[in-house]
């Protein structure tokens, strides 16, 4: 039996979601709004850190380099502004989170890769069609 914190978190929560680890070096896909403009913003960078797999708050966090300062940011895996995760490249680790990562530079940064299927890892199934219930009065 759900709760009705349960209930309202299903209502939100996207029905299929790409398996995101620590390591892997993803491609994230954003909705910018500005003005009255829409426009998807693809940030790619190593996930550093991920949290509540499972969670309707799951999140993860990215980092770049980018102009020679170090960015992040962190993405809630269930939001509505995020269009499309995309795993580019697998990593060996052997932690959740990377923290000793933000002290390394150069050669000294990469990460061992690891052979992955990209499409069955990238392939998310359709949403199942909700049937509509209609009544009809005689």
């Amino acid at each position: 039996m759900q709760s009705v914190i349960q209930k309202i978190e299903a209502k939100y929560k996207k029905h299929a979601v790409v398996d995101v680890k620590s390591g892997d070096t993803v491609r994230v896909g954003q909705k910018i709004k500005e003005g009255n403009k829409e426009r998807v913003q693809t940030f790619e960078g190593l996930v550093i850190r991920t949290d509540r797999p499972n969670s309707h708050t799951s999140s993860f966090t990215v980092r770049r380099i980018s102009s020679g300062v170090g960015v992040e940011k962190t993405y809630i895996m269930h939001s509505p502004l995020l269009v499309k995760v995309e795993v580019i490249k697998r990593s060996k680790v052997r932690r959740n989170y990377l923290g000793y990562m933000r002290n390394l530079r150069g050669k000294s940064a990469r990460l061992t890769g690891v052979d992955f299927d990209k499409n069955e890892v990238n392939n998310i199934p359709e949403a199942p069609a909700v049937a509509e219930v209609t009544t009809e009065k005689e």
